[in-house]
């Protein structure tokens, strides 16, 4: 768990721009999508994590316990179930709603690299630490 407490920022992403066009977001929104590099954080209280996404346009985070369902509003404005596990230094997780979506974050030596995937469409987000 040595991704704890580090912070990453977006360095490259691969195929975003079809990912949000599967979940049905608009094209102004995936423009804005597009151009922002964000920065991730990941901290732990107890045994509650919390996952904050940060960007010129919008902070978003989300607090979980692994393996414990709960309540999820998108940055793209959907409400979905999530439950989010840890496997080694992967955080999986399920986004259950009317576009059921899977996120893997891997976190290795000095990045992060997030797998998005909808259906048939995948994108990849590489994060540096910083």
């Amino acid at each position: 768990m040595s991704f704890v407490g580090k912070k990453y920022k977006l360095e490259k992403s691969e195929n975003f721009d079809e990912y949000m066009k599967e979940l049905g977001v608009g094209l102004v929104t995936r423009k804005m999508g597009n151009s922002l590099s964000p920065t991730v954080e990941v901290t732990l209280e107890g045994d509650t994590y919390t996952l904050t996404t940060t960007s010129t346009f919008k902070t978003s985070s989300i607090s979980f316990k692994l393996g414990v369902e709960f309540d999820e509003e998108t940055l793209d404005g959907r409400n979905v179930k999530s439950i989010i596990t840890l496997d080694g230094n992967k955080l999986t997780q399920e986004q259950k709603g009317d576009k059921p979506t899977t996120i893997v974050r891997e976190f290795n030596d000095g990045e992060l690299i997030t797998t998005l995937t909808i259906g048939s469409v995948k994108c990849v987000r590489v994060y540096k630490a910083v």
